[in-house]
């Protein structure tokens, strides 16, 4: 029996795992972490047969060492022993380069699924900001449509969790899938998982927007935005955002048969209008053809219409009827963590914006309030230009309350910025109730947490944190009546 190891025990890593072990694999599991949680997770695996190593930093030597001479992995295979990788865990750790140095077969999670998988058609989305909402869209177009689709990726499902079902679970073999099936995968990809699946090839790729971010792991936007392009040149479709000014000016030339969109109306120095999806007189058009009114979208801002014309776009070239998009953006109620409204109290909305991890999101997340608004910001910092955030916050909040390990750093630089009104309190558990009581002062009609920042400070990720915001946020309203 051949070993697989798979390096980081999350919803990717459990996934992968489940996949492996019903393909015959013996599979051991390594993560850094250690927790009560993570082990009775390793308790329960080891009775499915799937071995959990935790606090363990992945190293082929030291795993070589500890097989039987006659079981030794290297001899008694005629293929590269397998490593899937889950997509929080960095590329370039030092256990997985001597991996690929010794010829192991090192893949991420998304692409091992898309092996098992890869005779379906896959519209992928990738971006700095925006590829959420968009994927959101287009699985609710698709859902109406009724295809028989689920998003997977950053959102949604693992994507061997989708592998699996279909291989495993359904009776169904995937293999089986003919490409002109509607059995399409939606998968919303982060440049962890491009970086670690350069054979994605899907039939729709969509690009978003391109933004500094992650800079910490890619350390240049260049590198950043070289991954998020490869993902792009290997799709057989291309469409991407015509009012991003890095896609606009950077990768026009690398796609020269693209399909583009604007929100400012046909741009023909991007695309003919046969290759065109754009804003004019109110309505989304694609090739000049009428195909709904912009207005039903029932969510604010002007990144949210280019989101439209993304995903309205990428349904149209999958071939999804005019008539099931149209329903499907009328009926859309939005996205979980992203501008969202979680409870009112004297005229005053609480506004859960905690997927603006970077300072281009919560720049964005601000400027589509249409309020005076008190902000919460603040978390585990991240590399990034922060002045077009500080502007904003500047013509646009009447109060700044600022959390976590991020607030003083923040405060320093708005500070010297000539924000006026910041205030320092270590959580959202204090935050919530403050900024609270700072909008029913200064007259403010909003409480938007928009963090510019990442949640591992305090929370396990930013849907543990905008769930916290919403509890106290409605702990707040529903004590002072």
């Amino acid at each position: 029996m051949e070993t697989a190891y798979v390096v980081g025990l999350g919803k990717s890593g459990l996934a992968a795992a489940t996949l492996l072990k019903a393909q015959d694999y013996r599979v051991v599991l390594s993560d850094s972490g250690d927790s009560e949680a993570l082990r009775q997770q390793q308790a329960a695996l080891a009775e499915a047969g799937i071995s959990v190593r935790l606090s363990d930093r992945f190293n082929p030597d030291v795993l070589l060492a500890e097989v039987d001479p006659g079981e030794a992995i290297e001899q008694t295979t005629n293929t590269a022993p397998l490593v899937v990788v889950s997509p929080g865990v960095p590329w370039d750790i030092p256990g997985l380069v001597k991996a690929r140095d010794r010829g192991w077969r090192v893949i991420g999670e998304l692409a091992y699924a898309w092996e098992q998988l890869q005779k379906r058609p896959w519209l992928c989305v990738t971006g700095t900001n925006g590829k959420t909402t968009t994927t959101a869209l287009l699985d609710a177009i698709f859902k109406v449509a009724g295809y028989p689709i689920q998003a997977c990726g950053n959102i949604g499902y693992a994507a061997c969790e989708l592998a699996f079902q279909a291989n495993y679970a359904s009776g169904v073999d995937a293999g089986t899938v003919e490409p002109n099936d509607s059995s399409w995968v939606l998968a919303e990809l982060s440049s962890y998982q491009i970086e670690a699946g350069q054979n994605i090839a899907p039939r729709i790729g969509v690009w978003t927007t391109l933004t500094p971010d992650h800079l910490s792991r890619h350390k240049t936007v260049e590198n950043y935005a070289a991954i998020k392009a490869s993902l792009l040149q290997q799709s057989e479709i291309q469409l991407l955002n015509g009012d991003d000014a890095y896609l606009r000016d950077q990768a026009a030339s690398q796609f020269p048969t693209a399909y583009w969109t604007s929100t400012q109306g046909h741009n023909p120095e991007l695309a003919p209008l046969e290759r065109s999806i754009y804003l004019e007189d109110g309505w989304v058009k694609v090739a000049g053809e009428s195909l709904l009114e912009a207005s039903s979208l029932r969510m604010h801002g002007q990144h949210n219409q280019q989101n439209l014309l993304l995903a309205a776009g990428a349904a149209h070239l999958a071939g999804v009827p005019k008539a099931a998009i149209a329903q499907a953006i009328r009926e859309f109620p939005g996205v979980p963590h992203r501008l969202e409204q979680v409870a009112q109290w004297q005229g005053i909305t609480f506004i859960n914006d905690s997927k603006a991890t970077n300072y281009d999101a919560a720049e964005v997340g601000l400027a589509a309030m249409t309020e005076p608004t008190i902000l919460i910001a603040g978390g585990a910092p991240k590399e990034g230009d922060d002045s077009a955030w500080i502007a904003r916050i500047k013509v646009q909040a009447l109060a700044v309350v600022l959390v976590g390990d991020a607030a003083p750093q923040f405060a320093q630089r708005m500070e010297a910025a000539g924000v006026d009104r910041l205030e320092v309190l270590p959580s959202l558990a204090e935050g919530v109730p403050r900024a609270a009581r700072l909008a029913e002062e200064l007259g403010a009609g909003a409480v938007l947490l928009s963090p510019a920042c990442a949640s591992f400070d305090q929370y396990a990720n930013f849907e543990r944190r905008g769930e916290d915001f919403r509890q106290l946020s409605e702990a707040f309203r529903d004590s002072h009546h």
